[in-house]
């Protein structure tokens, strides 16, 4: 089988063969490379597609559809635990002197570091390591040192693609997270994710803001707000009745506010409630009982209100 990284490699490498058209740029920092897709460059929505792509180790399909509320962003896979958990989630903290981003892609699996890697049995080997950073900066010598030190030395080269949510392709792979937030949620609720079997979500594409903390806002109000996830599984009923209740964002005590709202309440990103993030509807699909259950709903208003200011 294939490994993550050497399935996300390879649409790196189609990001870099085609740079100029692309609208991103390739550049070599301490023998890693680095392809910026809307930091120093303008980037685009077929830029943003790829490092969703990317991030997901291109075990999903990742397309732009037309949706309710206009352009939505659409995630399909058969691979959901490691296409979101063992790929796409963001569960990496990178660091470095002025330098700070979120990272995700299947250097996790490599690195296998985190919990969810761990439980869920998601390490991999393989001979080239590929991360995505939400970052405006590239990374310096520094802090691709620090990464190179976490990951086994069977991986001889790495490249890693940035974007800062605030940009067209960061604001995009920041949307194509419906199915990974799902999956996350469901895992923190102690739900065996491996009864996943598929997963398909579509959550809005905002505009582009002008500032970081407003991009943040935006792209996680599309999901909480904005996110519709069906997931194929087989369980119980009786389990799917029990915790289905508690996977949609309208579970936690901070639903309703808008999440720049609920940044400048706490001052920290992480005294957000961490059972909000997860997307507004969840519909499952039980193929052990042929019963379907959906949970939650959208919130048009508060999108409005959040793309628009209305």
């Amino acid at each position: 089988m294939t490994t993550m990284n050497e399935r996300a490699w390879r649409v790196a490498d189609e990001l870099a063969a085609d740079a100029e058209r692309l609208r991103v740029s390739v550049s070599t920092v301490a023998g890693a490379r680095v392809i910026d897709c809307g930091g120093a460059v303008t980037g685009g929505l077929r830029a943003g597609l790829l490092l969703a792509r990317v991030c997901l180790s291109d075990l999903a399909d990742v397309n732009l559809v037309a949706g309710d509320t206009g352009v939505s962003v659409q995630v399909t896979t058969d691979d959901p635990v490691r296409a979101c958990l063992g790929s796409q989630y963001a569960g990496w903290q990178v660091k470095g002197e002025h330098f700070f981003a979120m990272g995700s892609g299947p250097m996790r699996a490599l690195a296998a570091r985190e919990e969810v890697v761990k439980e869920l049995g998601l390490k991999e080997e393989a001979p080239c390591a590929v991360g995505a950073l939400e970052s405006r900066k590239h990374p310096t010598e520094e802090v691709i040192a620090g990464i190179v030190a976490k990951l086994p030395e069977v991986a001889e080269k790495l490249t890693l693609l940035v974007a800062p949510a605030g940009s067209m392709a960061g604001t995009l792979q920041v949307v194509a997270r419906s199915v990974e937030t799902a999956l996350h949620k469901l895992h923190e609720l102690k739900f065996d994710v491996r009864q996943v079997v598929s997963g398909y979500g579509i959550a809005p594409l905002p505009p582009v803001a002008a500032d970081e903390l407003s991009a943040i806002g935006r792209t996680n109000d599309a999901i909480l707000y904005g996110g519709r996830v069906t997931l194929w599984v087989r369980a119980d009923d009786e389990v799917i009745d029990a915790i289905g209740p508690q996977v949609p964002s309208s579970a936690s005590k901070d639903h309703g506010s808008l999440f720049a709202e609920l940044f400048a309440r706490y001052g920290d990103f992480y005294k957000i409630d961490p059972m909000l993030f997860s997307p507004a509807e969840v519909t499952f699909v039980n193929l052990k009982t042929g019963r379907c259950r959906t949970f939650g709903k959208c919130e048009p208003g508060l999108l409005r209100k959040s793309f628009l200011g209305e």
